[in-house]
């Protein structure tokens, strides 16, 4: 998947936040510790931050596509490709389909991050931090 179409898929997905541009995309992108998973109409980008340890940078799948197992198909492909033992993400705590798809994925809350992310309308929301271990086989 190619920049101008994370961009877009990034913008139609966080209509709530500042949506990421291609030219931020192509700079992630060119760090050799951030990979890419992507598959028709979502993808993630997951940064490699230590020898064992990942983190999702972020998710996003195009809203005419949500809700059809999509985003759970790119978190177990980036779960399970990457060699890592155990995983870090941040989420905004009113995003509840995004949380309830991580908790299923083995993610728990570990902090917050209070009034964290910016919101369109200049309003604060937190940002949960969450972690989980990962097993071979989770997924199976």
């Amino acid at each position: 998947m190619n920049v101008n179409n994370m961009a877009r898929i990034h913008a139609a997905a966080f209509v709530y936040d500042r949506p990421w541009s291609a030219d931020e995309f192509s700079g992630l992108l060119a760090l050799p510790h951030v990979r890419p998973f992507s598959q028709p109409h979502g993808f993630a980008l997951v940064s490699v931050i230590a020898p064992d340890q990942a983190e999702l940078l972020t998710l996003a799948v195009d809203p005419a596509h949500q809700r059809g197992g999509l985003g759970l198909r790119l978190m177990q492909n980036w779960m399970t490709a990457l060699p890592v033992q155990s995983a870090f993400l941040e989420v905004a705590s009113d995003n509840e389909p995004a949380i309830a798809l991580y908790r299923r994925c083995g993610f728990a809350v570990c902090g917050t991050r209070r009034g964290y992310y910016r919101r369109a309308g200049g309003g604060r929301v937190d940002a949960l931090a969450m972690r989980t271990s990962l097993t071979k086989g989770q997924f199976g």
